[in-house]
């Protein structure tokens, strides 16, 4: 069965470069619905009124963290289900294990491409 590439996907970032990159890198891989936040709580408004077949986070993140959004996710009845990869610059062992805890379906870390990408989708979205 193949992945839905029309499905809405939800990228998260505080740093609109890497919001551009991370939804370049999705166009490569046929994603083009695409919706962007730079902060968790317009991500968590953004998810509660819409609906998002994937979020893709980022982990350093300001006020809200990528690990508190995950949390905010998993905790919401409707929304706990979510696919969410989480993007992050450091692949220290605690981190792994806390976004683990929280529920997180996958991890990336920086740099990577659109390969690397759609590897993760696949995963995450179970059709690899």
């Amino acid at each position: 069965m193949a992945i839905d590439k029309s499905m809405n996907v939800l990228i998260v970032d505080d740093y609109k470069t890497m919001l551009r990159i991370i939804r370049n890198l999705l166009k490569q891989i046929e994603f083009h619905n695409v919706e962007e936040a730079t902060d968790g709580a317009e991500a968590l408004a953004k998810l509660r009124g819409g609906n998002f077949g994937l979020v893709i986070s980022d982990w350093n993140m300001q006020p809200m963290t990528g690990l508190q959004l995950l949390q905010e996710v998993r905790a919401d009845g409707k929304l706990k289900a979510t696919p969410f990869i989480m993007i992050t610059a450091e692949s220290k062992a605690e981190n792994v294990v806390a976004a683990k805890q929280a529920g997180v379906s996958n991890y990336i870390v920086k740099p990577f491409n659109a390969e690397t990408l759609r590897d993760k989708i696949e995963k995450v979205l179970g059709h690899a």
